[in-house]
C-alpha cells in the first residue's frame, strides 16, 4: 500500500488527482492511499443534476467551488475542516458497493481514538446517529475508487446553507441526495486536536498492520498532467453543470406589471425548449422571446449575453433583464 501526500486545497486538482491515478494505475497490483482537504466545494455526484443539489445564490455569493466526480451518490460540502479519505485498489467487481471493507479502516482507527463509529445504511458512517461520512465508488476496469468524507470541523451553517436548495418546481432525472443529520468528529474527541494532527493519526493507524509509510511522490508529469486534466474537465461548465441529466423546470414570480411563469426543459445543460405563460401585456409576440432563449446554455453568464440588446419591456412591460433573470435562474 502506498500513500500519495498531496498538499493541495484545489476541488478541481484533488477530484482530477484521484481519476489520473485510478487510470494511471491500471497495470499496477498497488494500492494507493489518498488524503486531502478542499477549499469550500460541493462535490456532485456523477448522474445528479447540479442545479437541484445547491443553492446557487449562497454558493456564488461564497464563491463555493462546484465540482462534479465520477463516482456516483449524493452530493457532499467539503471545506477545511473536512478530511477526504481515497483508496484506489486492483480487484474484481465483487467489492463494488463493499462499503464495509473500505470504511472499517475508518472506524478501527476512530476506535483508537475512543470514538466509536458505525456503518449506518448503505454508505453513511455515524456517531450516535450523526451522519459524519458519506462514500461513493466508481470502478474502471480492474481498479475500483473508493472515496469518502470525515467532517471533522467543518462550518455546519455553511453545509446546510450550501446545500440547501431552493423550493422550486424541478422534475429532474437526477440522483437527489438523501439529508442527514451531520456532525463533526471533534466533537466526540478527548482532545481538540486540529484537522492535520488527525490527518496524521490516521494516517499511522492506516498503515499501522503495514508497518511503515511508503509513499509514492507525484512527479512533474504526473503533475503536469493532473493540471491538464483540470483544464480540459474538472474545471469547465460543460462537466460541472453540462453533464447534469435532462430536467424540466418551472419558476414564477409575480410583478407589478402581472404573472411571468416560464417553462424549461433542457438537456445536457442546454435550453432545449421555453414557454413563458401570465397575465402581463406586451407590444411583441412572446414565442419570439421563447425562440431567443432555446439553444442557450442555462447559466447566468450567458442568458445575460443573450438578452442584453433585448427589450424586455416590449414583451412584458416594465421589468428589467435582471428581474426576468432572476426568475430562469
Amino acid at each position: 500500500m502506498l500513500y500519495i501526500r498531496n498538499d493541495s486545497t484545489n476541488p478541481y486538482f484533488n477530484i482530477a488527482l484521484e481519476e489520473y491515478i485510478l487510470k494511471k494505475s491500471l497495470s499496477s497490483d498497488k494500492t494507493f492511499v489518498i488524503l486531502y482537504i478542499n477549499n469550500p466545494a460541493i462535490i456532485i455526484g456523477k448522474h445528479q443534476n447540479t442545479i437541484e443539489e445547491i443553492n446557487r445564490d449562497y454558493v456564488e455569493e461564497k464563491d463555493i467551488k462546484v465540482v462534479r466526480r465520477m463516482s456516483g451518490g449524493g452530493a457532499v460540502y467539503h471545506d477545511e475542516g473536512n478530511l477526504n479519505f481515497t483508496y484506489i485498489i486492483k480487484t474484481g467487481r465483487e467489492d463494488v458497493s463493499n462499503f464495509k471493507k473500505f470504511t472499517l479502516p475508518i472506524i478501527k482507527a476512530l476506535d483508537k481514538m475512543g470514538i466509536k463509529a458505525e456503518l449506518s445504511g448503505r454508505n453513511d458512517l455515524t456517531i450516535d446517529g450523526k451522519k459524519f461520512s458519506g462514500n461513493a465508488q466508481y470502478y474502471h476496469k480492474n481498479r475500483l475508487l473508493h472515496h469518502g468524507t470525515l467532517l471533522f470541523n467543518s462550518h455546519m451553517e455553511n453545509l446546510t446553507k450550501a446545500l440547501n436548495v431552493k423550493k422550486e418546481k424541478i422534475q429532474s432525472k437526477g440522483i437527489k441526495s438523501i439529508r442527514s443529520r451531520v456532525t463533526n468528529i471533534v466533537d466526540y474527541l478527548p482532545e481538540k486536536w486540529t484537522i492535520e494532527e488527525f490527518k496524521e493519526l490516521l494516517l499511522k493507524y492506516l498503515f499501522e498492520d503495514q508497518g511503515t509509510i511508503n509513499e509514492y511522490n507525484l512527479t512533474k508529469e504526473d503533475i503536469s498532467n493532473i493540471n491538464r486534466l483540470v483544464k480540459e474537465k474538472y474545471d469547465t461548465w460543460e462537466w460541472n453543470w453540462g453533464e447534469s441529466p435532462a430536467f424540466d423546470i418551472q419558476r414564477s414570480h409575480r410583478f407589478p406589471i402581472g404573472l411571468i411563469d416560464v417553462r424549461l426543459n433542457v438537456s445536457k445543460g442546454i435550453i432545449t425548449s421555453c414557454k413563458i405563460y401570465g397575465d402581463f401585456f406586451g407590444s411583441e409576440d412572446i414565442e419570439d422571446l421563447e425562440k431567443t432563449l432555446e439553444g442557450v446554455k442555462y447559466r447566468k453568464e450567458d442568458l445575460t449575453l443573450i438578452l442584453a440588446n433585448i427589450p424586455l419591456n416590449h414583451y412584458f412591460g416594465k421589468i428589467t433583464t435582471e428581474d426576468f433573470i432572476n426568475i430562469l435562474i
